[in-house]
């Protein structure tokens, strides 16, 4: 068994290593001994895993499209939020199970200090679950019992920086150069002020500039996030390798995706804006890589919160592949962007990028995450409406913030800058729909509408190829949590608006078809199993805008094996009648009926998904 452990591990080392040296060697300057220490740590990961990942990494090497299947559905949830702890969400799989989710997102979970964690993204020990949410044992027990069901795992892996409290800051705060080398320490404010010229700031209003005066230590600290997120030196092979480490301990807890948290920004160089350089790229292909030796099982998810031009690279190219999973950010903008204006020209535009990328990358789709709605749009497209950059973005925040005359949504501003006349937004799907809105004024026609609206929008991302990843709460129309005004740990937050507890008597109403929750889960439910059943719904279908002549209506064209799928959808407040140039006969996907291409009806804020058999 030993012997075959130990081919296995130089079988695919062997096809790797000469890659891994070059690119090794080129980052950190043939540093042999470094690169030595590297390839053992590697071999150490490897004896590490457990024989059930080993045999599932087997299976997944056999069938490395795994994670492309039309059958999956993601969710995403906060640990303490959704059961309190990771044994509670343990036994909280069955409701999982019954959402239709086989791909479970945990947000931050490690080890971080309480009010200086920006929600988990501050890590004080990497291999060190918080104590409130349980144990590592606690998270190998729920991933093998995830893999016992078919679930796949992803968990946050913050590689940018880590807190002030981590083992490596409070050893570089007294003094110890070999780790104030891990981070980025200056004697004075010279060198920093070079940098801050060229380098964006990400939070200027509640976290102004890129560093922090570190009294202990008497030096500069660059700290791109927050004074309390210290950034790691990735141009140091130690910072790399300990870091590459402490990923694939989580690999080995059962993990089957990393979410590389902040991915852009992990290369530094003075006289650049610190992102996006390829340095990084680098450094993604190189865990790629480790991950390919130690646990080829595993994905890799990257953090890139940027336009599609920019997004893309980070899959690599066919021969060097980086990450196997990105996020389809704009697309999510674009769509919060259509629900205010009842215009698609923006989201078609949008989309048109998306779909002329090869069929083989693979985003998340998503309509709401642990994070706010940020307005990245393409402005210089939206100049061609006469749409200027800061009025049409206070629009959409005075729309989905409900100040708007007649507008249902309710949400609240995040990092809200007066003087750039700029912010983001957050608010839960329901709220922003306008379910809270409704059910405020009991008014049973707007209540209608609002879920109708909502179930468009998951029926659309359900659309798109891709993995769909709902946040936990929507598919029982959990509305905005206003407590959060009331903890002074969260009031400055107005992410947590969204962050609320599950609302578990909310979910018991799912198996009431006559409550709006039980109706909408029902509805929901439906759209999964038609994604499920239908080929179509592959990720290497080939996927198309149908011309509708509306600009309140949305359509996407599908063709995969014989089955083609004409999806409309009306982001207008009026229901519209359309005609169909699509050749073939259709019928409705829920209902069976037979379609009327020269006619099709769809309701206000609603949408269809017509069929067609070859």
């Amino acid at each position: 068994m030993e012997r075959n452990l130990a081919q296995e591990f130089e079988r695919r080392l062997d096809s790797r290593i000469d890659e891994l040296k070059q690119l090794y060697g080129q980052l950190y300057h043939g540093d042999e001994k470094a690169l030595a220490d590297l390839l053992a740590m590697l071999r150490r990961a490897y004896e590490e895993r457990g024989e059930a990942l080993r045999e599932l990494d087997r299976k997944r090497e056999a069938d490395p499209e795994w994670y492309k299947r039309r059958d999956i559905t993601g969710m995403l949830l906060y640990v303490n939020a959704f059961a309190k702890t990771l044994k509670g969400v343990e036994r909280k799989l069955d409701y999982l199970e019954d959402c239709g989710v086989n791909y479970l997102h945990l947000m931050p979970l490690l080890e971080s200090p309480k009010g200086r964690s920006d929600g988990g993204y501050a890590v004080a020990d990497f291999r060190k679950v918080q104590p409130e949410l349980g144990t590592m044992d606690d998270l190998s027990d729920l991933a093998a019992a995830c893999h016992e069901r078919g679930m796949s795992l992803c968990l946050d892996f913050v590689m940018n920086h880590s807190s002030e409290d981590h083992e490596w800051a409070r050893r570089a705060r007294a003094g110890e150069k070999e780790y104030q080398d891990r981070y980025f320490f200056y004697d004075g404010w010279e060198i920093p002020k070079q940098f801050e010229q060229t380098v964006p700031q990400v939070f200027p209003t509640t976290a102004p500039g890129n560093f922090t005066y570190c009294e202990e230590a008497g030096k500069v600290v660059m700290t791109t996030f927050y004074p309390y997120q210290w950034d790691l030196n990735y141009a140091n092979p130690a910072v790399f390798g300990d870091m590459t480490e402490n990923m694939l301990f989580l690999c080995n807890r059962g993990v089957d995706v990393i979410r590389l948290d902040a991915v852009p920004y992990i290369w530094k160089e003075l006289g650049t804006s610190c992102r996006n350089l390829p340095q990084v790229h680098t450094l993604v292909r190189l865990m790629r890589l480790a991950c390919e030796i130690v646990c080829p099982g595993t994905l890799l998810l990257g953090e890139v919160v940027m336009e599609p031009s920019r997004v893309v690279p980070y899959f690599g190219t066919v021969e060097k592949p980086e990450c196997h999973l990105l996020y389809n950010v704009t697309t999510m903008a674009s769509i919060w962007h259509t629900a205010a204006t009842k215009d698609v020209s923006l989201l078609r535009h949008q989309l048109e990028q998306v779909f002329r990328l090869p069929g083989g990358y693979t985003f998340l789709n998503y309509l709401r995450c642990h994070d706010d709605i940020g307005w990245g749009l393409d402005y210089d497209y939206l100049e061609n409406f006469s749409q200027k950059q800061i009025p049409h973005k206070r629009y959409l925040n005075d729309y989905l913030t409900g100040k708007w005359p007649g507008s249902p949504a309710r949400g609240e501003l995040y990092n809200d800058d007066p003087t750039l006349g700029d912010a983001r937004l957050c608010g839960t799907t329901a709220s922003l729909c306008g379910v809270e809105t409704a059910r405020r004024k009991n008014d049973g026609e707007m209540l209608a509408w609002a879920l109708r609206f909502d179930e468009m929008l998951h029926a659309l991302i359900l659309t798109l190829s891709g993995i769909p990843v709902l946040y936990s709460g929507d598919e029982i129309l959990q509305e905005n949590d206003y407590a959060y005004h009331d903890d002074p740990l969260k009031a400055d937050d107005s992410r947590y608006l969204h962050r609320g507890d599950m609302d578990w008597d909310k979910a018991e109403k799912r198996k009431d078809p006559a409550s709006p929750e039980g109706d909408f889960f029902r509805r929901l439910k439906k759209l999964e199993e038609i994604r499920r059943t239908h080929r179509v719904f592959d990720g290497q279908a080939d996927v198309w805008l149908i011309e509708t002549d509306d600009p309140g209506i949305l359509g996407i064209g599908r063709y995969e094996d014989g089955e083609k799928l004409a999806a409309l959808f009306n982001f207008s407040d009026e229901e519209k009648c359309i005609t169909l140039r699509e050749d073939g006969a259709f019928s409705d996907a829920a209902s069976g009926e037979t379609a009327d291409k020269s006619a099709v009806r769809i309701p206000a804020g609603g949408f269809c998904w017509l069929l067609c058999e070859f």
